[in-house]
C-alpha cells in the first residue's frame, strides 16, 4: 500500500509542477535565470577549488595523515575517526554541501562505517564564512558585525549537534574501539604513505578524476538550485506559500512573534538566500528577532541544500533521516545561542565601537568587495572549468577508442 501512495504523491506533484510551468512561463523563466545566475556567478567558482582539493587530498593520503593526528580529539568528542576532522574543516571553510561530499567519499574509501558517516554528515554541512559575512550580514543587513553573532551561533551550534549525534547508532556498532589512538606524527606519515601507494594511479589520472568528479557534483548542485528557485516561485504564484504562511502566522502569534515573519520563514525553509533576504527587509521588527529567524534557516539548510545532500548520499548507504533530524536540532540550538549571545557579541560590541570607532567600518568594504569580485570573475572560472572537463572527457574517449 505504501509504494502505491508514494507513486500517487510523486506523480501528482510532477503533474502539478508541469501544469504550473505551462501556465506561468514568464515567471518560470525569470526564476530559472535567477537560480542559474546564482550558480554560475557564485556557487560554482566558490566551491570548485574546495571540491578538487578535497579529492586530491583523499587520493594522496593527506586525509589519512590528518585523521591520524586528530583521532584523539574527534573520537572522544564526536565518536568518529580522525579523518572526520577533514570533513569538518572543509565544510566550515567552503560551505554546504562540501561536508556531505567528503563524508560520502570517505565512506566509499571505507575510511568510515555507515553509522560514522551519518554522524559526520550531521554536523559538517555549514554555511561558509563568505556567505554569512558577505551575503547575509554585509549584503542583506548592511552590518557585517552581525556576522560575528550569526557565525558564532552557527558554528558553535553545529559542534553541539555533533556532540549530541555522537550517540546515534551506537547500538549497531560492533567494531567500535573503546580506546583512542595516541598522537603520533610518525605513524600518521606512514599511514599517509601507505594510502598513496595503495591508490596506485598516475598523477595525471588523479588530477583528471578530481576535476571531473567535482564538476559533475557541481552541475548536479546547479540543477537543484534552478529547480528549487522555480518551485518556490510557483508555490508563491499559486497561493500555496500564502496558505502555509497563514498557519505559521497563527503559530507565531501564539508565541508572541510578529506574523510578518511567516512568509519569509517559509521561503527560507526552501531556500536560505531568498528567506534571509526577505527577513532582512522586515525593518519594523527588532534586529534580535530577525537574527533568530536567520540563524534557524541557516542551521536548517533549506530544502534546496537538503535535496543536494540527499542526492550525494544516495550513491552510498548513508541514510538521510539522521541528517534531517540534525538540521532541525541545529536550527533550534543556533536560535537559542543567538538569543544568549546577542548582548555580549553584538550589543556590547556595537556600544564599544560607537564610542571608539564611530566612522570607518572596513570589514563591510572587504566582504562586499570580495562578493563583487567573485560575481565578476565567477562566470569566467565556471566557463573555463567546464571547458577543461570537456577536454579531459574527449581525450579519455579518444584514448579508450584507440585501445579498442
Amino acid at each position: 500500500m505504501k509504494p502505491i501512495i508514494h507513486t500517487i504523491l510523486f506523480s501528482s506533484a510532477t503533474v502539478f509542477i508541469t501544469f504550473c510551468l505551462i501556465k506561468f512561463p514568464d515567471q518560470t523563466l525569470e526564476a530559472s535565470i535567477r537560480g542559474l545566475n546564482l550558480w554560475w556567478e557564485v556557487v560554482f567558482p566558490s566551491l570548485l577549488p574546495f571540491f578538487i582539493i578535497s579529492e586530491l587530498l583523499i587520493a594522496f593520503g593527506v586525509v589519512k595523515f590528518i585523521g591520524r593526528l586528530f583521532e584523539p580529539v574527534m573520537r572522544p568528542l564526536f565518536n568518529v575517526p580522525g579523518v572526520g576532522s577533514f570533513g569538518m574543516i572543509m565544510g566550515m571553510v567552503s560551505g554546504y554541501p562540501t561536508g556531505a561530499k567528503i563524508a560520502a567519499r570517505l565512506r566509499e574509501e571505507k575510511q568510515l562505517t555507515q553509522v560514522e558517516a551519518e554522524r559526520l554528515v550531521s554536523f559538517t554541512n555549514n554555511s561558509s564564512p563568505l556567505f554569512i559575512f558577505g551575503a547575509i550580514s554585509a549584503g542583506f543587513f548592511h552590518d557585517a558585525k552581525l556576522g560575528i553573532l550569526l557565525a558564532t551561533s552557527h558554528y558553535l551550534g553545529n559542534a553541539m549537534v555533533g556532540i549530541c549525534m555522537r550517540f546515534h547508532g551506537r547500538q549497531y556498532e560492533t567494531t567500535y574501539k573503546k580506546h583512542a589512538r595516541r598522537f603520533s606524527v610518525k605513524q600518521a606519515f606512514w599511514e599517509m604513505h601507505e594510502a598513496r601507494i595503495k591508490a596506485n594511479r598516475p598523477v595525471g589520472e588523479i588530477l583528471g578524476d578530481a576535476v571531473i568528479n567535482s564538476i559533475k557534483t557541481l552541475v548536479m548542485i546547479g540543477g537543484f538550485i534552478v529547480l528549487f528557485s522555480v518551485i518556490i516561485k510557483l508555490l508563491f504564484l499559486v497561493g500555496v506559500s500564502s496558505m502555509i504562511s497563514s498557519i505559521f502566522a497563527f503559530i507565531f502569534s501564539i508565541i508572541s512573534l510578529p506574523e510578518s515573519f511567516a512568509l519569509p520563514f517559509i521561503s527560507g525553509l526552501f531556500e536560505i538566500t531568498i528567506g534571509a533576504n526577505m527577513i532582512s527587509q522586515i525593518t519594523s521588527s527588532p534586529l534580535l528577532q530577525q537574527a533568530i529567524f536567520v540563524s534557524f534557516i541557516l542551521g536548517f539548510n533549506g530544502f534546496s541544500v537538503q535535496a543536494q545532500v540527499a542526492s550525494i548520499l544516495a550513491k552510498t548507504d548513508i541514510r538521510f533521516l539522521p541528517y534531517f533530524i540534525s538540521r532541525l536540532l541545529h536550527g533550534t540550538i543556533a536560535s537559542i545561542l543567538t538569543i544568549i549571545l546577542f548582548q555580549p557579541l553584538y550589543l556590547n560590541k556595537q556600544t564599544f565601537e560607537l564610542k571608539d570607532i564611530p566612522v570607518y567600518q572596513p570589514i563591510d568594504v572587504e566582504w562586499m568587495g570580495l562578493m563583487e569580485k567573485l560575481q565578476d570573475i565567477g562566470p569566467i572560472i565556471t566557463l573555463l572549468a567546464l571547458m577543461v572537463a570537456i577536454i579531459i572527457l574527449l581525450r579519455r574517449n579518444v584514448k579508450n577508442g584507440g585501445v579498442k
